[in-house]
């Protein structure tokens, strides 16, 4: 299964110079926040493949503004084409504005989907738009990471953790994949094309 990941930042390829059939070859979209209602709609057209999106930090335009044909996964557990998929929007809170979380917030929001989990054996995938603390996320109070996704990384021992938030141009971006005992952290920012194996 071939997915595209993206975040954060429209990418003029898959946008301002798309090409007809380019998204053609995905079976699925991710987005981790932080990307205008229009682009999200125009892959999903394109693509003719399932979009799911968690809230980024700056989404409070998707109230006014819905991504149509777009499925919200933020603060859900879901499966699509055979993947569990776990997935918690915003970021950590800074100055106090929608989608962002204090930590026992957040911890709040992972309990209320933990009974689904276990029903369904697991999780492949974690998408959030924070990283989790430690891996891939930044020193100042915006861009620090969760530290309880750092502890369901280590619970649920996912195939991989998908995030956006953290810019691959900031000074504390270290590197795009990590590798977290079992897991594979991945920074979607911008795209990331990404292939699983399946059981299908």
């Amino acid at each position: 299964m071939k997915l595209l990941l993206i975040s954060d930042k429209e990418e003029p390829y898959l946008y301002d110079y798309y090409v007809p059939g380019r998204l053609k070859d995905y079976d699925l979209i991710l987005s981790a926040g932080d990307l205008k209602p229009v682009y999200l709609r125009f892959l999903v057209t394109m693509a003719r493949a399932p979009l799911l999106y968690v809230h980024g930090n700056h989404d409070v335009r998707y109230e006014r503004d819905v991504p149509e044909g777009c499925d919200c996964v933020d603060g859900c557990f879901t499966v699509v084409k055979g993947l569990r998929i776990l997935a918690f929007g915003g970021s950590a809170w800074y100055n106090g504005e929608p989608h962002q979380y204090t930590e026992k917030q957040m911890e709040r929001r992972i309990r209320k989907t933990r009974r689904a989990v276990k029903k369904a054996g697991g999780v492949d995938i974690i998408l959030t738009h924070a990283p989790p603390r430690g891996y891939g996320d930044g020193d100042d109070p915006a861009h620090r990471g969760f530290a309880c996704f750092t502890r369901l990384i280590e619970e649920y021992q996912p195939k991989y953790f998908i995030h956006g938030h953290q810019h691959l141009n900031y000074k504390s971006f270290s590197k795009r994949v990590l590798q977290v005992g079992e897991t594979t952290v991945i920074n979607a920012c911008g795209r990331y094309e990404l292939e699983i194996q399946t059981a299908d």
